[in-house]
């Protein structure tokens, strides 16, 4: 089964989450929309499944804030 990946997203001047092909908010800050993925993400991972919470910084660049599950890091070798 794929992990789900919750991205935090800044889109039209908002911060939102991005799941599945669709965007969940707007929340008032970044950290707002943190809290709510992380907490979404968690209710996943309790449910049997692998989770991830992605954030978009400043230079559109994505980052692990949060993972449940089967963490790939380090990688092997």
């Amino acid at each position: 089964m794929a992990r789900a990946q919750y991205f935090v997203v800044h889109h039209q001047g908002q911060w939102k989450i991005s799941f599945d092909g669709k965007h969940y908010g707007p929340y008032d800050t970044q950290k707002a929309a943190i809290k709510v993925a992380v907490e979404t993400a968690h209710t996943s991972g309790k449910n049997g499944h692998d989770a991830q919470v992605l954030v978009q910084g400043t230079d559109s660049k994505f980052r692990t804030e949060w993972t449940y599950g089967n963490d790939p890091y380090p990688p092997k070798g």
